[in-house]
């Protein structure tokens, strides 16, 4: 179950109009500020985004699955079914067992998933992935609110 301060949050940038992406992006905050507490691990970076995105999803972020080809058919139809249980009832918590579960198969990972230096590899990986025009396009993005951020 996500914090109130998470929810409150991504439900504000709903409000202001941001993309669900960036909603999402609270989620897995919160999750590397929990991996960074110490109150519980994961294997990757990779999986600690995973969990957080998860999280929106099943909170009523309308975040899509990813298309076909991107990720394993297995991730795709968890997210599926993470999406589809966010848009009719979100909120609901999982069984206290299974909660226990999870959580003791995580506290048992490591904790480095979270660090600045696995978080900026992985961002520099994801990149990569996206070609060069794709990245053109997201740092002429990024210099437009950075400009309207400071006037």
């Amino acid at each position: 179950m996500p914090e109130k301060k998470t929810l409150e949050r991504a439900q504000e940038d709903a409000r202001e109009g941001k993309a669900p992406s960036t909603q999402a992006g609270e989620f897995v905050r919160e999750e590397m500020e929990h991996i960074r507490e110490g109150k519980h691990g994961a294997r990757s970076t990779k999986q600690a985004i995973a969990i957080g995105l998860s999280k929106a999803r099943r909170a009523g972020v309308k975040l899509p699955p990813p298309k076909e080809g991107k990720v394993s058919q297995r991730t795709r139809k968890q997210a599926e079914r993470n999406y589809a249980q966010g848009q009719t009832s979100p909120g609901r918590k999982a069984s206290p067992r299974r909660a226990r579960a999870t959580e003791m198969a995580l506290q048992r990972e490591g904790k480095q998933a979270a660090s600045h230096s696995a978080l900026s590899r992985q961002a520099r990986a994801s990149a990569r992935s996206r070609g060069a025009a794709n990245r053109s396009l997201a740092a002429k993005k990024a210099a437009r609110t950075r400009a309207r951020e400071t006037s």
